[in-house]
């Protein structure tokens, strides 16, 4: 616990963001290390419901339900599979049913994911949601965490304090196997170029199976000094959660702002002084 001082004053810099509701928290394979805010305060996590939906698809995926090289259901491109859907591969524009040709760009897609709901559905015979919900929520006993709107790509509400036990999960996984997981954070695709939302294009685009993976990408909304293995997501409600194994840390920030200029000059300046925090100590 030395470096708590240390990690309490790097959320110290969230005191004076132009939120009305805030709440973060530290966490690593020991548990949760430092946090400002109400941790049980409820909120709309928006895409980051991306990385709870593929950690439900990868139960189903060990579960013999899906599989990640099965085509991914009736509509959409010839040869589009599970992975290329988990992975923003499949050719689907963000949020219109304009398509190209699977494997050739990273093209972040609300609608990708629509497709994986349906088709996790049709093979499960279970509503998306009420997988994930099962398969994620209930098997973490996450007790505020749960679907508003039926939406695998940004339907889910939740708290830090249940975001934290996601991210002891991404840390020593239970409801997947270490190997699932580590596919999960393996870059698909790689050398696909795209455009993170906010920041602009990127060569790569690096992403994981429902996880961006941070590579080289730059402008970025972690920091300069994450390491390029560390994993996420950030939402449009103003919301992140990533993970850098390198440091064995990781950072949950939830608001009540929609994403903005406010958001991409502060999330990596942020992060920045809670990877200095943490190698400090490790050195």
């Amino acid at each position: 616990m030395s470096d708590l001082p240390s990690l309490t004053s790097a959320l110290a810099l969230t005191d004076n963001w132009p939120v009305n509701e805030l709440a973060a928290a530290v966490v690593t394979p020991a548990g949760l290390l430092a946090s400002t805010g109400d941790l049980s305060h409820r909120f709309a996590l928006a895409s980051v419901s991306k990385p709870l939906a593929a950690l439900g698809c990868l139960v189903a995926v060990e579960e013999g339900t899906i599989d990640l090289d099965e085509p991914a259901g009736p509509r959409g491109p010839e040869g589009v599979t599970v992975r290329h859907l988990l992975a923003h591969a499949a050719g689907y524009a963000f949020d219109n049913d304009l398509v190209q040709v699977p494997g050739r760009r990273r093209i972040y897609s609300n609608v990708g994911f629509d497709v994986l709901a349906d088709h996790l559905t049709i093979r499960s015979g279970i509503m998306a949601a009420d997988y994930v919900s099962e398969a994620v929520f209930t098997s973490l006993d996450l007790i505020d965490t749960r679907f508003e709107k039926p939406s695998l790509a940004h339907g889910v509400w939740s708290t830090v304090a249940d975001l934290a036990v996601v991210a002891l999960e991404l840390f020593c996984p239970t409801i997947i196997s270490a190997a699932t997981l580590d596919e999960a954070v393996r870059v698909q695709f790689g050398g696909l170029d795209g455009v993170v939302p906010g920041f602009g294009r990127q060569s790569p685009n690096d992403w994981g199976l429902g996880f961006e993976i941070r590579g080289h990408k730059s402008p970025h909304w972690t920091g300069a000094t994450n390491s390029p293995a560390t994993f996420g997501h950030f939402g449009a409600a103003g919301t992140f959660m990533w993970v850098d194994p390198s440091v064995g840390h990781a950072l949950i920030v939830l608001t009540d702002r929609p994403f903005g200029r406010w958001a991409a000059e502060r999330w990596p300046v942020l992060s920045d002084a809670v990877v200095t925090a943490a190698t400090s100590v490790a050195e």
